[in-house]
């Protein structure tokens, strides 16, 4: 029995306390809705990660990559490449959530100090003047993402200018960087407990139309990866010439991959074997796919902006169009810092939703179902890298002539 309980991973566990949440707010209601504390601490835990490790992961990402000379003419083409198109996730997750509104009717509730901050939309020229903090400090006190992320890449800027004297700061960063990741980690293991309580409490404060929404959720998520797909990537690969057949069979098994592990990780070897194989030189394929676990992440930023509007729905807040552009600039300068941490969209959504007031108990709703939107995002992150590397490659005078030999067994 023992060695059963041990092959049950971390998404199995937490499907587990889903589900027992679920059964427990609607067999006992009353019992449930006192359960909110319990997912309260784990939500605090979460908030807890977010100001030292994006401030560490910037500031050793910016540091670590040297000037934008050493990154030379195929990072150059490979940034503007990978904003371009995590750009037009951004907003086209924003457009499904605004059509198909599925956090109507959840009714999620806020803080007093959410509410306060929710009651007070800031101005233009309030909101550029809120983005450069009067001191980093404060700033990590109060959970102010942006301005974190600002005062972070002016200070990694700083550490790449000066060099070899920056190395013990950057070495610093680097090993908090690590420590965090671990601290992430530890804080997962009660994700299934927080979210359990969370489920509880939701359910049996709300009813089970809850239910409802976070399935209207899901499908808008899946609907919208596919459209960013078939409207985005397909017509890239067309411009960019890149042969649709040969692609679809150099890409096959570590989509699935993806698609099954929920682990970008896991696919990244036969990412990176199958790609050369395509006929990408080998020092563009070991840039570009490397470099896009960080900052081309582009099923995870449609994600992000569709659950950040999603949780302000739920909680009856009218976001103005200024404001919903806001958080959609805090989300891509902050989806760039955490690639490589567990559960690395919970962090950032949790950073972003404290940022607008918007309620906490949204997050910790959303991680119920994280696990099945997982799957799909970090899938679609996959693919992007793969063409990603094929885009600069053709970029380059790259020709993609011959055919693509993939051996036997690939894609299942």
């Amino acid at each position: 029995m023992g060695g059963t309980v041990k092959r049950i991973s971390l998404t199995g566990w937490i499907f587990l306390g889903m589900a027992l949440g679920i059964a427990l707010g609607l067999a006992a209601p009353g019992f449930s809705a006192k359960l909110t504390p319990v997912s309260t601490v784990f939500l605090r835990l979460i908030k807890s990660i977010v100001a030292p490790l994006l401030f560490a992961t910037l500031v050793y990402g910016i540091a670590g990559a040297g000037s934008p000379k050493q990154m030379g003419r195929i990072g150059l083409k490979a940034i503007v490449y990978f904003e371009i198109v995590t750009t037009i996730a951004l907003f086209m997750g924003l457009a499904a959530v605004n059509l198909a509104r599925p956090g109507e009717g959840l009714e999620l509730r806020k803080t007093e100090q959410e509410t306060a901050l929710a009651q007070a939309p800031p101005s233009l020229a309030g909101m550029l003047e809120h983005v450069f903090p009067a001191s980093i400090i404060d700033a990590m006190a109060r959970g102010e993402v942006l301005q974190i992320v600002v005062f972070a890449l002016l200070f990694g800027a700083a550490c790449a200018a000066i060099g070899e004297r920056a190395q013990p700061v950057v070495r610093f960063m680097e090993a908090l960087a690590e420590v965090m990741f671990q601290y992430t980690r530890y804080v997962m293991y009660l994700a299934p407990l927080g979210v359990g309580a969370a489920m509880a409490a939701t359910v049996g404060g709300k009813g089970s139309g809850v239910l409802v929404g976070l399935g209207k959720l899901v499908l808008t998520m899946y609907a919208a990866q596919f459209v960013f797909v078939a409207g985005v990537l397909v017509p890239v690969m067309l411009v960019a010439r890149v042969p649709l057949k040969p692609f679809y069979r150099t890409v096959r098994e570590p989509f699935l991959i993806a698609f099954s592990t929920a682990s970008s990780e896991a696919a990244l070897p036969r990412a990176l074997e199958n790609m050369e194989r395509f006929g990408v030189p080998r020092h563009i394929v070991a840039f570009v796919i490397p470099t896009g676990y960080s900052f081309n992440l582009d099923g995870s930023t449609l994600y992000l902006s569709l659950a950040s509007v999603f949780v302000a729905q739920a909680a009856g807040i009218d976001l103005t169009l200024g404001q919903q552009l806001l958080m959609m600039l805090t989300l891509m300068l902050t989806s760039k810092g955490v690639a490589g941490v567990p559960r690395a969209s919970l962090v950032i959504l949790a950073g972003t939703v404290a940022a607008f007031g918007l309620p906490m108990e949204g997050v910790a709703v959303l991680l119920g179902i994280d696990a099945v939107m997982d799957m799909v995002r970090t899938s679609v992150n996959v693919l992007g890298n793969c063409l990603a590397t094929a885009v600069v490659a053709r970029w380059e005078g790259v020709r993609f002539d011959q055919p693509v030999e993939i051996p036997a067994g690939g894609g299942r």
